[in-house]
């Protein structure tokens, strides 16, 4: 048998024990995992010290390296996360529908785990214990596999929870680790019907189309965050200008970053100038269409590949609408289906947009930024879905499992 296959079965076998345990179970556990992650900070801070330098030594990115990164603060903020999935409500039971039938079934709709998650992701070692920390509380187990550049990271990460496991009633084996930079592993893990119940990927476009391509397993698509903020001919032009700010420049290698802005042309000309001036005071590089130039001389010229790229970088594509039908087609063209945002004070241009534009999460006077499981009071999450099935936006707790219909009877029979 094959490492991952072996690693998927202990998985299976374990989630079928998980799936009985009570929520102050997994709570326990979970808070046992977050002491021990504290105990074991020297030695997951040292493997990833070894990926950083790795991963210098290799040409990666900024945005990459800052996504990989570990530190004092970082570790304690994923133990924070762990002990705040241990607060939030536990799904599994929960009857979402319940109703009777003239024959007199009764029939539940409950609440279920999902079984065994499989993720596939890239650089972040964080994703390693939300992950783990989210499927735990939902009820299933997970079989993760991330990519080489944090292989030390999650590595140290694995071990340390399996021991906070350890002393608990969770089995450890809710939790395995692929610790193996073959390719052919991921594609092996995503072709595990009948041991994995569904993948999710988290990385680049690169890696979710693989993904999409390649299983045969259940996928929801993540993460690729095309957005866009568009600056409407009635928007307050102060307030606009500190949502594009924020949406842009307050980190820019996330998905819910911004990496277009459409500008009314009756406002271009008074608030374009000065927007482009603050986002370049930030080091903020900006890509313009035509009209762009012709405003602000001495940009880079706008690519179609920029129109369509996810930049996760101090780089910010602009153009220039006639309206708000234009830039709604700006955006069915290459947008990615993740946030979308409006600035305006004219409440039925603000419906119009909020009603056709074709995303997981649409906004009026706000930023992309709050596309975050948090910031909407989910708790953690363990990706932003920008599919339509099953799932859609940041995915949380009830996002990770599924549903069975339980029916109760007095001796019914269907003549």
């Amino acid at each position: 048998m094959s490492l991952v296959k072996e690693l998927a079965k202990k998985a299976k076998g374990a989630s079928r024990i998980l799936a009985g345990l009570s929520t102050a179970a997994k709570n326990e556990a979970l808070e046992a995992v977050a002491k021990q992650l504290l105990a074991d900070q020297h030695s997951i801070l040292h493997g990833n010290q070894l990926d950083l330098q790795n991963g210098q030594q290799a040409g990666l990115s900024p945005a990459l390296l800052d996504r990989l990164a570990l530190n004092e603060s970082r570790l304690k903020d994923m133990v924070e996360g762990l002990r705040q999935v241990a607060e939030l409500p536990d799904p599994v039971g929960e009857v979402i529908e319940t109703w009777t039938r003239p024959n007199g079934l009764s029939i539940d709709k409950v609440r279920v785990p999902m079984g065994v998650v499989g993720m596939v992701y890239e650089a972040r070692p964080n994703v390693t214990v939300d992950t783990f920390a989210l499927c735990l509380k939902a009820g299933s187990a997970v079989l993760l596999r991330g990519s080489a550049t944090a292989l030390n990271s999650n590595r140290a990460l694995v071990a340390s929870i399996k021991k906070g496991l350890a002393k608990t009633a969770v089995p450890v084996d809710v939790i395995q680790f692929v610790d193996s930079e073959d390719r052919k592993d991921v594609d092996e893990m995503l072709r595990l019907n009948g041991l994995l119940d569904l993948v999710i990927p988290r990385g680049g476009a690169g890696l979710i189309r693989r993904v999409v391509e390649t299983a045969t397993v259940p996928v929801i698509e993540t993460g690729v965050g095309n957005c866009h903020i568009y600056v409407d001919q009635a928007a307050d032009p102060t307030m606009a200008l500190q949502i594009l700010l924020n949406a842009k420049c307050q980190r820019y290698g996330v998905c819910n970053a911004a990496e277009s802005l459409l500008v009314h042309q009756a406002l271009a000309p008074s608030w374009l100038p000065t927007a482009l001036a603050e986002l370049q005071a930030q080091g903020v590089e900006v890509r313009g269409c035509r009209s762009v130039l012709e405003l602000v001389p001495g940009l880079t010229a706008a690519s179609e590949e920029d129109w369509a790229t996810e930049f996760l970088a101090p780089i910010i594509s602009v153009k220039i609408v006639a309206n708000l039908e234009e830039a709604l087609q700006h955006i069915q063209t290459y947008g990615s289906g993740h946030s979308e945002s409006i600035i305006t004070e004219d409440g039925e241009t603000a419906e119009k947009f909020l009603r056709q534009v074709d995303a997981a999460a649409v906004y009026h006077n706000a930023s992309t930024r709050f596309t975050d499981g948090f910031q909407y009071g989910f708790g953690a999450e363990i990706g932003i879905s920008t599919q339509k099935l099953h799932a859609r936006g940041p995915m949380g707790l009830r996002e990770l499992t599924s549903y069975k219909y339980v029916v109760r009877g007095t001796g019914q029979v269907r003549s």
